[in-house]
């Protein structure tokens, strides 16, 4: 995209343009990066320094972004949570899940969240800390990838392995030695998920972490979203007892068993 602004007559031809680009500006604000100068937001959003000043300036005039009185630097508003907070609490997953979610990890002293796919990543609804759970900054409205984590390899088995292919592309990135990185390998795990109706993950995403994961079906039998319990390897990984391995593994599919059932399934 061109560092200049638009001319007058790409303005008047272009707003839907104009809202893609504030969106844009929005999103770079969401970056990783505590905050912005309008030069880092050019830079992110590929708009010109004007242009980007001239968003940030509406934004800001809108309350969805504001700026530090100290460091004068641009960060997102709270204006922007209410906003948030309503799309997360009306998806009907999260409403079915909280509640479960919440009660398996205090059950279990685990860490218990629940995502869906957004086309090549899965995002976080809500995520519950047990006292056992590992320090986590998941958050509602977080991403990871769909291959190198136990629930996202539930939100996976929905799609074909031709679909999967063509989703994720390749290579499948690595995040540690032990991430699954071939298609053919993915295959495999898939397929067991659908034989035995939950997904293993062990330090493919962050060393010392493990995972069990089943996916959640809605009443038509689609998987619409999957839940996991993550922990320490320790507890989760292949050192753990078959017997303690076995009773997470139940609890973490009659959870998505019961979420499934509030979204209508049979």
């Amino acid at each position: 995209m061109s560092s200049a602004d638009p001319s007058p007559g790409d303005r008047g031809a272009g707003t839907n343009q104009s809202v893609e680009r504030a969106v844009s500006v929005l999103r770079s604000l969401d970056s990783g990066r505590a905050e912005l100068r309008v030069s880092d937001v050019a830079e992110l959003t590929g708009l010109g320094s004007s242009t980007a000043s001239r968003l940030l300036s509406t934004l800001e005039r809108l309350d969805l972004v504001e700026r530090n009185p100290v460091s004068n630097l641009y960060r997102l508003s709270l204006g922007t949570l209410s906003l948030a907070t309503t799309a997360v609490n009306r998806h009907p997953v999260h409403w079915a899940s909280r509640t479960v979610l919440q009660d398996l990890a205090a059950r279990t002293g685990l860490g218990a969240n629940v995502a869906v796919r957004r086309d090549d990543v899965l995002m976080f609804l809500c995520n519950f800390e047990g006292a056992r759970a590992p320090k986590s900054y998941t958050q509602a409205g977080h991403t990871a990838p769909l291959h190198a984590t136990g629930i996202g390899k539930c939100l996976l088995a929905g799609l074909s392995p031709e679909e999967r292919r063509k989703l994720l592309g390749e290579p499948l990135e690595s995040h540690t030695e032990f991430t699954t990185v071939s298609h053919d390998l993915l295959d495999e795990e898939i397929t067991t998920v659908h034989r035995t109706g939950y997904a293993v993950e062990a330090e493919e995403r962050a060393l010392g972490r493990a995972s069990l994961a089943a996916p959640v079906r809605d009443a038509s039998g689609d998987i619409v979203a999957a839940v996991s319990l993550w922990g320490p390897t320790s507890v989760l990984g292949g050192g753990a007892g078959a017997e303690t391995r076995s009773a997470l593994t139940r609890e973490v599919i009659e959870a998505a068993d019961r979420i499934g059932q509030a979204l209508g399934a049979a």
